[in-house]
């Protein structure tokens, strides 16, 4: 496999990718206008899964008779984000790229819409969720098609022996393998007390409070669990609300049982507390658990994989879909549309969740109960409900149902734990939910 790294020329020319592959299928012109099709993909963080997307690229590309490229893009250091902003400025780069959650509705203007196949493969796969259609669709239009690689849930990784030894809550019970949930009393109050208990046995939740996404992420759903919008679906500011003070008292008592650096943490210092053994539960997608498979074992077999604790608004969980779309200054947008068709057929979406390890989530419903999920271990049944195979909870994601591009500001600039965190050091409510109102108006004058 080789490597390449982005430099300015490449950068320029918005053909860059800082982790490459290059493959190649036979060339034969085809019906297809230029019979090339060049891609950028994620670069997966699951050694050999980036494989398994090749190969499927490969079949297409030898039965459709197209010369294919591909570019897997690293996200460390938002280089994929990077790509694609270069290519949007220069309208020129590849013909079809992978971009995550806010990305589609940030280029709606030039990305070819999809309408025409997103019917068909809805069809056949069954039915994506609100979070999907909230950030691949804009009046109607299908700006991209969500991708299951790199596609993510971020929910509760708890420590089997910890929770119930400290909190006395066996999460097997509540989420057994194979079984509905028995959750009913798996709720935020729960949640709390639970925290505290574990804190005080001196194996507290690492659950960030930082300005990157995982942190975001967990304040997101717990925010809608409590029904807390920061602005509405109409884009009216909602900051002032019984709902977001809520949400408030609900993180300060949740911070002082959390580890005193979490509004430090980045993506990576969840997954190092989990592996170090030294916290009882993290909010994460497997990858944390997989490290631990690896490096700390003893620690891997006590984890489980489970569902949000449920506010007074209902069950919420932080979805992350990767998506594929097609630029409208796209060379060959007919063989991008049928590539993305193969990509999204029911036996090359379970390819691809087999090789990530149960990590890459289809967004449609038919697609939810794969047998990957139900053989990952240690234990066995670790990862049964990572998927939500029985539409348990919500997926979400932080700051919706605001307009998305006043989301995605919101989101960027983690106006959640931020608030979050000037309440629990002490600001007064009204001074912080001023302060949060004030952004969130910035954000719709920008």
């Amino acid at each position: 496999m080789s490597r390449r790294k982005l430099n300015r020329r490449q950068f320029v020319a918005a053909t860059a990718a800082s982790s490459a592959v290059m493959i190649a299928a036979p060339y034969v012109r085809g019906a297809y206008a230029a019979g090339k099709l060049s891609m950028g993909f994620w670069d997966h963080w699951v050694p050999g899964a980036n494989q398994a997307s090749t190969d499927l690229v490969n079949e297409w590309a030898a039965k459709e008779k197209v010369e294919v490229s591909i570019d897997y893009i690293t996200s460390q250091g938002k280089k994929i984000e990077l790509t694609i902003a270069a290519e949007a400025a220069a309208k020129s780069g590849h013909d079809l790229i992978a971009m995550p959650t806010w990305w589609p509705h940030a280029h709606a203007e030039l990305l070819e819409p999809v309408n025409d196949i997103m019917g068909p493969i809805i069809q056949e796969n069954g039915e994506v969720n609100g979070t999907v259609k909230y950030l691949g669709q804009s009046g109607g239009k299908w700006l991209a098609v969500p991708a299951c690689v790199g596609s993510q849930i971020k929910g509760p990784c708890t420590r089997i022996d910890l929770m119930k030894k400290h909190a006395g809550i066996d999460v097997q019970e509540l989420y057994p393998a194979g079984s509905p949930p028995k959750a009913d009393s798996w709720t935020t109050e729960t949640f709390l007390k639970a925290a505290e208990a574990c804190q005080k046995a001196g194996v507290p939740f690492g659950i960030g409070l930082g300005e990157t996404t995982d942190s975001v992420d967990s304040a997101g759903a717990f925010f809608q669990a409590f029904g807390a919008e920061l602005v509405n679906a109409k884009g009216d500011v909602t900051v002032k609300t019984d709902a977001v003070r809520q949400a408030l008292e609900f993180y300060k008592r949740l911070i002082a049982a959390l580890p005193p650096d979490v509004a430090s943490w980045d993506d990576a210092s969840n997954n190092k507390w989990l592996v170090s053994g030294k916290g009882a539960m993290i909010m994460n997608p497997p990858s944390a658990w997989a490290v631990a498979k690896r490096d700390a074992p003893q620690i891997a077999e006590q984890c489980w994989t489970h569902g949000f604790p449920a506010g007074p608004k209902g069950r919420f969980a932080p979805f992350l879909p990767y998506f594929w779309s097609v630029w409208s200054f796209s060379k060959n947008k007919e063989a991008a549309k049928s590539l993305i068709v193969h990509l999204s057929k029911p036996a090359s979406i379970e390819k691809m969740v087999v090789a990530s390890g149960g990590y890459d989530l289809p967004a449609y419903e038919k697609l939810t109960t794969l047998k990957v999920w139900q053989e990952q271990g240690p234990p066995k049944g670790t990862l049964y409900h990572y998927p939500n195979p029985y539409n348990h909870q919500t997926l979400s994601i932080a700051a919706s149902p605001a307009p998305p591009k006043i989301a995605q500001q919101i989101y960027a600039q983690a106006t959640m734990t931020k608030m979050c965190l000037r309440y629990a050091q002490g600001e007064k409510m009204e001074t912080t939910l001023a302060w949060a109102e004030g952004e969130c108006e910035g954000f719709m004058r920008s």
